[in-house]
């Protein structure tokens, strides 16, 4: 990988592990009786219930808007909006028809203005851009965006430098920052560690991109995993994931269902979209020594209890 090769280095990651470092949770990686061998990067426990904080927060503070907006299919506008009420900053999400009604509602508990939208993801990102642009607030996408990539890159460069001699890292795979920011921490690290995204079946935009040697936008797809149905890959993304990711795979729902039961057995809360990952790892037999990571937890029940918890401290 080389600076021709992409919008953004592998240096921009220790970077924005700097920047953000007052506002995130370096999380754990757990090691779980029922999945011997294996290490699972707890994302579920960072502020805001996912990943999606880390590159919120890398953007938002670099580019020192007073507004923002979003466009989101909702942990990336809890993140944002959890953000906001931080700095002081007025924050905007725009939310596909789709998007989980939970999600949009911790959104708004957070302070954040919501706004939905017909269609999917693609409808929603293209009305989020212009709304940045007609009202003059900070665009901050949910993947695609190198400030944001950065950001995401610091779940990796935690895993790596927690447990050096790992031999595959198993990612799960949106809007695809994640992804990314991960090959770019190996990159800086000089780590060789295997790195394999994990897709959901019916919405493999980045496999498919890569196997076409262009970005293939797929339409609207449904999945249990409702952070992850992007339709396009991200144009600063899709450079990094051809040249850094070994494998991208794809898993159904039912493997996606297994796997979020098997991790609640295992005393892990994730949502779907935060089990793709180890649905992944199992698919390929949880080779050598292997991390998965867990980028999320706000399933609707653990949004209600956070609710809840907030009314009853009186914020």
């Amino acid at each position: 990988m080389t600076a021709a090769d992409t919008r953004i280095g592998p240096a921009a990651v220790p970077a924005a592990a700097e920047r953000i470092a007052p506002h995130v949770r370096h999380t754990p990686l757990l090691r779980c009786d029922l999945l011997p061998g294996l290490l699972v990067k707890a994302e579920h426990l960072q502020h805001s219930g996912s990943f999606k904080l880390r590159g919120a927060a890398n953007a938002m503070l670099a580019l020192g808007a007073d507004e923002v907006v979003a466009g989101s299919s909702g942990n990336h506008g809890i993140a944002v909006a959890t953000l906001g009420r931080t700095l002081g900053v007025r924050v905007t999400v725009v939310m596909a028809a789709g998007a989980a009604e939970a999600k949009e509602a911790a959104v708004r508990a957070l302070g954040g203005r919501v706004v939905r939208v017909p269609g999917g993801v693609a409808e929603r990102d293209r009305y989020a851009k212009d709304l940045a642009a007609r009202t003059g607030a900070a665009l901050v996408p949910s993947s695609d965006h190198e400030l944001v990539v950065a950001g995401q890159g610091t779940v990796g460069l935690e895993v790596l430098r927690d447990a050096p001699d790992l031999d595959t890292i198993f990612v799960p795979v949106g809007g695809g920052g994640l992804l990314a920011g991960v090959c770019l921490a190996a990159a800086h690290l000089r780590s060789a560690v295997r790195i394999v995204g994990v897709e959901p079946e019916r919405t493999r935009r980045y496999a498919r991109s890569v196997a076409a040697g262009r970005p293939v936008e797929l339409p609207p797809g449904d999945s249990v995993a409702d952070g992850l149905r992007g339709q396009r890959p991200g144009e600063v993304i899709l450079p990094i994931v051809r040249h850094r990711a070994d494998e991208l795979i794809g898993v159904g729902d039912r493997a996606v269902l297994r796997a979020t039961a098997l991790l609640h057995r295992a005393g892990v809360p994730a949502e779907p979209s935060g089990a793709v990952a180890l649905a992944g790892a199992l698919r390929l037999g949880l080779p050598g020594r292997s991390a998965v990571v867990v980028s999320g937890g706000n399933s609707a029940a653990a949004l209600a209890a956070a609710r809840a918890a907030h009314a009853g401290t009186g914020r």
